[in-house]
Formats: structure tokens, sequence, C-alpha cells
């Protein structure tokens, strides 16, 4: 820009001197194109200058030609076509040149859009950055549906864009207008339009069975037609700069709390546009009536996943895993999931009911899922235990039988009969057993005793109950046992009784003995 005083003397140097653009331009010290301008201000006709010779010049109706045909070939692929026909010219001139010819399209004009009440509303999206919940990252999308009379704008926030999501929105917009338009305007969202070909549309079957539970018209705006879909746009523009910018909020749920506090607050007392006399508020208490009244059965938004239960008792579901019952592992469930809630269910039961976690690589488990699976667990290693015994010794039915019903802990007496058929064997085990049940002693302490007597018996040693070091010293140490009479002579010794001297002297020697060797304790 210049001043005017400048201008005023350019305008006077040009009408008044009559001085060419040039010697203006150097005498005032300023580019030629800005005295070029106020000529065309003043009205001053172009001076007729002959054209410049070019050497593009013949090959302008070539170009002229290939345009007719081709209005949209790019200027690389005309140079080459041009220079293999003799044109020697650098790239960038023609480029500029070839300019001057390209065939323009003319402008298009644009009716304002005018609706009846209750009668449109517009859809979009709008991406408002990123959010991190724990180790996952999200993309904090909003939802934005305005009436087109009314211009009142629904706000609602959502870590996605998928399908669900955008359902929800709809429903939470239609239950805060107390109703629906006849028709909803989409642009070619991936939420909406599955594939699309001129006006051939493709709408999400999900989005189908929602509109005609609804009962409203998904209708898709024409491509490159920002008359049709401004209001939602604008919308989201105003969103971003009156309701989001540099606004503090701790979670979605907080943030849509704010959104819906702007939306009845701030939102709905800007002038509508309609009427400029009437409030936005206003103006939708006028519209409100003509809504279409709302089913009175919702329309189920919930997620919707079918997954494999492997081995262990979790389902995977957005990057998390659910716990399931332990009697549902190698099974296929469906996961139903609201935004706050996982349910799991067999079939048409419901097994698994979870808060819904927006984390990533988390465990979320039920209390009681785990306490079954370890009582289980348990309750597996006791039967097996006990089916060990039958097949090693078929008698132990009749003492474990016994013993439960005197009360006594079945857990620890199979523990200690399994650790007993480690030492002794199936044959002695099962013979042990059979004995005192004959003389009606069913106790484990008996089948212990007679175990030991029938060991004593053949001169063998008592069984290790421990392992004991890979060391040949140790493994065949041999424990003398000691003559009984020694406690005999000690007796009697304590009652004031007369013993000999070679007891006695047995006596001393074996003490002595048992005092060297510590081995022989």
């Amino acid at each position: 820009m210049i001043s005017g005083e400048l201008e005023a003397k350019i305008r006077l140097l040009l009408t008044a001197e009559k001085w060419p653009v040039g010697t203006v331009a150097t005498q005032l010290g300023v580019h030629h194109s800005v005295v070029e301008r106020v000529r065309e201000q003043v009205g001053l006709p172009r001076p007729a200058q002959p054209p410049r010779p070019s050497l593009l010049d013949p090959f302008v109706p070539f170009i002229i030609q290939t345009f007719e045909k081709y209005p949209r070939l790019c200027a690389s692929r005309l140079y080459q076509m041009v220079r293999e026909r003799g044109y020697t010219g650098a790239p960038d001139h023609f480029r500029h040149m070839v300019a001057r010819h390209r065939p323009r399209r003319p402008p298009e004009a644009y009716l304002r859009l005018r609706t009846l009440p209750g009668e449109q509303a517009q859809v979009d999206w709008g991406h408002f950055g990123k959010v991190r919940v724990g180790l996952a990252e999200h993309a904090l999308m909003a939802f934005v549906m305005v009436l087109s009379y009314s211009r009142m704008l629904f706000l609602r926030f959502f870590l996605d864009a998928r399908m669900p999501s955008f359902l929800r929105g709809h429903q939470a917009a239609f239950a805060a207008f107390g109703g629906c338009p006849r028709v909803a305007l989409y642009d070619n969202l991936k939420s909406a339009v599955l594939e699309r070909c001129g006006d051939a549309i493709r709408f999400h079957p999900m989005l189908l069975a929602f509109a005609g539970h609804y009962r409203y018209e998904p209708r898709p705006v024409a491509p490159a037609r920002g008359n049709e879909k401004g209001r939602v746009e604008r919308a989201v523009g105003y969103t971003r700069t009156a309701f989001f910018a540099a606004r503090k909020w701790r979670d979605v749920n907080d943030l849509n709390q704010q959104a819906d506090a702007f939306c009845a607050g701030q939102a709905a007392e800007r002038r509508c546009p309609e009427d400029t006399s009437l409030t936005v508020g206003q103006a939708f208490e006028l519209e409100r009536p003509t809504l279409l009244a709302l089913p009175h059965n919702p329309f189920d938004t919930d997620e919707r996943v079918e997954v494999d239960v492997g081995k262990t008792p979790y389902v995977r579901f957005d990057a998390n895993d659910y716990s399931v019952p332990h009697t549902a592992v190698r099974k296929t469930l469906v996961v139903r999931a609201s935004p706050d809630t996982v349910r799991i269910l067999d079939g048409n039961e419901v097994i698994a009911t979870h808060v819904r976690s927006y984390d990533r690589r988390q465990q979320i488990e039920a209390p009681q899922h785990i306490a079954a699976l370890v009582a289980e667990k348990r309750k597996a290693r006791h039967h097996r235990g006990i089916d060990r015994l039958r097949h090693a010794a078929p008698s132990s039915g009749a003492l474990l039988a016994a013993i439960a019903e005197r009360g006594s802990h079945l857990g620890a007496t199979t523990s200690r009969l399994l650790r007993l058929l480690d030492q002794h064997g199936a044959r002695e085990l099962e013979a042990a057993i059979s004995e005192a049940l004959a003389h009606d002693t069913p106790h484990l302490a008996a089948v212990h005793h007679v175990l030991d007597q029938r060991r004593f018996a053949r001169g063998q040693p008592p069984p290790i109950p421990v392992a004991l070091p890979d060391d040949p010293r140790i493994k065949n140490l041999v424990v003398k046992p000691h003559a009984l009479g020694t406690y005999d002579t000690l007796n009697a010794k304590s009652r004031g009784e007369d013993t000999d001297t070679d007891d006695n002297n047995t006596l001393h020697t074996e003490s002595r003995d048992e005092d060297q060797d510590p081995k022989a304790s």
C-alpha cells in the first residue's frame, strides 16, 4: 500500500505531465506495477506497444488445439510435446506463456439455501488433537450436529470416529434437541458413506438401520458444494475458537459436560442468521415442535465383536484383556461394549461384566473368576492324588472313606499317603492299608506303624524322606541300632538293683563309642 500523497503525485504526473510509467517509477522510487495500478484506477488507456516476438509463437495454435481436447493437461507434459516439435525455450518461460492460453473455468455462483423449521440437520466430525490414556494414544474427535434453521448446536467428544461413536453422537443430539429432523446431511465421511461413484452412493448398513429406526433420511452432499454443508463446517470452526481454545479439562466426561453447558449457554445466546431479531435459543424454541418424535426404545449402539478364548480365561478387546469364567476357555464369545461397560456373552447369557478401559495392554479381572479358577486347580490336584492312590493301592478308597466319616482333613491325608507311596512303593502301601483296616484301625498313624514293622522285619533301614546329596559316603551310610539291654540296665539302676560289672562296662563302652563316633548318632 502507498500513501494518499504519493498516489496523488503519481496521478498528476501520469495525467497532467503525460510521463511514461517507467519514468514515473524511476523518479518516485516505486515499482512500475504500482504506477500501472494507479493508471488503471484513473482509467488511462494502456499505450499501444508492438508485441514482442516469442519462440512460442509458432506453437500457439497447437497449444490451443491441445487444450480444447485436454483442458486439464499439465504444463510439463505439454512442454515435452512442443519440444518434440522443435521448441527450444526454457520450461519456466513456457509455463508462464502457457498460463495465458489455458482455458479458465467460469466461476460458479451459489444460491443461499434456506430450510424450513425441523427439516434438516448437518453432521460432521472435527479433529481436536491427541489424548493419552495410560499407554494408549487416542484421537480426540468432536461430533457436531447443527439444526439448519435455528443453528442450534450439539457437541460431543469421543476418543475415536468409528460407527458406534457416530451413532451415539446422533442419539445424544436427538435427546438434547427433544426430537429428530427429517433430513441429515453428511459429507463423504467414512462413518457414513462406504463407496461413492458419481451420484451412486452406498451408505453404511448400520447407519441405514439407525436412520430407519429414527425415521429420518440420510442424505449426502454433492462433491465440491460448500454451500450445502457450510453451517456445520462453520460450527466446527466456531467450536475451535469459542469453546476448545485454551480450555482445561480432566477427562472426556468433564469435557463433554463443559460442551453441554457451552451449547446451552454461549452458543444458544448468539444471533440467529435466519432472523437476527432472535437468538439461536429463541429460534430453536420455535423449531422444537416441528421435530419428529423419538421412538420409545433407543437404538442399540453397543460395539459387537466376536472373540476366541485361548487357554487362559481372558478375551482381548480394544488392546486390553478382560477375564471370563474358566469354564469358557476354548470357546468363541461375543463382546458387547458401551462407552463405560464391557459385557461378555456366551450365546444369550452374560458371563462377565467389566468397567471399560481406554488404556492398552491392561489386564482387567473379576476377583470371582480368579478365585474359581484357583479352587478348580486345587480340586483337580486333589482328585489327581486320589486317582493315583486308587490305582496303586485299591484299599485306599475304604481308608479315605473311614477317615472322612471322622471329619478329618482328606487333603492332608491324601498328601501323606502319596509320600508313603513314594517312599515304600505300591505293594507295601496296599499291604499296610489292608492290615490297618483288618485290625479296625483306619488311621494314617496305623498305616505308618505297619509299614515300619514290615520294614524292620525285613532288616531294612528306615526310609529317607528327604533328597540327599549325590555322595556315595552319605547314600551308603548304615546306622547301627543300639542294644535295648542297655536301657534295661539303666532302668534297674534307677530302682537301686545291683548290676554286674560286664553290663556296666558295656554301658560305659557304648557311651564312649557314641561320644567318639558322631555318625552313630
